[in-house]
């Protein structure tokens, strides 16, 4: 056999630059002896079905990986070399059946789709999660076009937002505009705002939270900071107070780097986990007094929004093809909506 080929399913995953999650897809190990070939020409001839330029595309949107690090398409392959193609998605082992789930969408056109997504819906099939995602409801929306597939990683989602955190999610409609939009969100010229409910009041009215964030080492389902700096990636979130409600805030928070969990994590290590997230410890009473009276409030609230109180509002970027700066708003959803009126009432009285 010329090479090893790994048949890798959605668990083995690469951290990219950025800090999103990247799954791996195929796995080549270079025999003893390979000559030197550039790595889009090795992969061409193993992979079925792809072309030189599909692959070069690839190594634009740094998908391609030799011995852990992104390669481009000029990169050399040596004997011994462990050639990845990783993407933004697990891998659809079984077919993508197409869904009638309700999409909210906010702006369409040639090139692109905004969507409004609500908590509690997957974006990618994978990890016990095979209907009911996002991609789903798009092979449903889509299903009568024949320029869109929804297995192509070439379109699709170009960023990801929690299961249980709604909002704003842009999707392209061609390679290009996945291309041009994915390279924004790589270079942080996105604009991307949240409105977040937190345990605790704070002093000042903003602040900024400038700490890496990784895996954590003790529970691979959640991400950690690592304070010295010598671990995880860099990781900046900009927040700005809009309300103190008595044992919680509210507060809009910018990002400037869009790492797995960012928020939720930053968030609880300045000392004010999100209001009821479960992974991060704020599914507990964290303010407040021991009283029956006050503990039946918390869990009615704890009911009324049964998920992490996070919204993405706020979506900017250029448009890929006529480069016009666009901004979309979303209204903040009816639990989080009815959560801070409850949180109002009780600060009032």
């Amino acid at each position: 056999m010329n090479e090893i080929v790994d048949d890798i399913r959605s668990e083995s995953m690469f951290i990219s630059e950025d800090g999103q999650e990247l799954y791996e897809h195929f796995r080549f190990v270079a025999e003893k002896g390979q000559t030197l070939l550039r790595v889009d020409k090795f992969l061409v001839s193993k992979i079925e079905g792809t072309s030189r330029n599909r692959i070069q595309q690839a190594a634009e949107a740094n998908c391609i990986i030799v011995n852990g690090k992104a390669v481009k398409s000029n990169y050399r392959v040596k004997p011994g070399d462990v050639v990845s193609v990783v993407m933004d998605r697990p891998r659809y082992d079984n077919e993508i059946i197409p869904e009638d789930i309700p999409l909210n969408i906010v702006y369409e056109d040639s090139e692109l789709l905004v969507v409004n997504k609500p908590a509690g819906l997957v974006v990618h099939p994978g990890h016990g999660n095979y209907s009911g995602t996002l991609v789903n409801a798009l092979a449903y929306y889509f299903k009568d076009d024949p320029n869109y597939d929804v297995c192509d990683p070439r379109m699709g989602l170009v960023h990801r937002i929690d299961k249980d955190t709604s909002g704003l999610l842009v999707i392209a409609k061609t390679p290009d505009a996945k291309t041009a939009l994915g390279k924004q969100f790589f270079n942080k010229t996105t604009t991307r705002q949240y409105i977040a409910l937190l345990w605790g009041t704070f002093n000042e009215t903003s602040g900024r939270v400038d700490a890496n964030i990784g895996r954590n080492p003790k529970d691979r389902l959640q991400m950690t900071v690592f304070p010295d700096g010598e671990d995880g990636k860099h990781a900046v979130t900009n927040y700005e107070v809009l309300e103190n409600l008595s044992h919680v805030a509210l507060v809009r928070c910018q990002l400037e780097t869009g790492r797995t969990h960012q928020i939720r994590v930053h968030m609880k290590y300045i000392g004010h986990p999100l209001f009821n997230d479960a992974r991060y410890g704020g599914d507990k009473i964290l303010r407040g007094n021991t009283s029956a009276k006050y503990n039946q409030f918390i869990n009615n609230c704890f009911l009324i929004c049964p998920r992490q109180a996070l919204h993405a509002k706020t979506l900017g970027f250029i448009h890929p093809k006529t480069r016009e700066y666009m901004s979309f708003d979303s209204e903040i959803p009816d639990d989080m909506t009815k959560l801070i009126e409850k949180w109002r009432a009780f600060a009032t009285n």
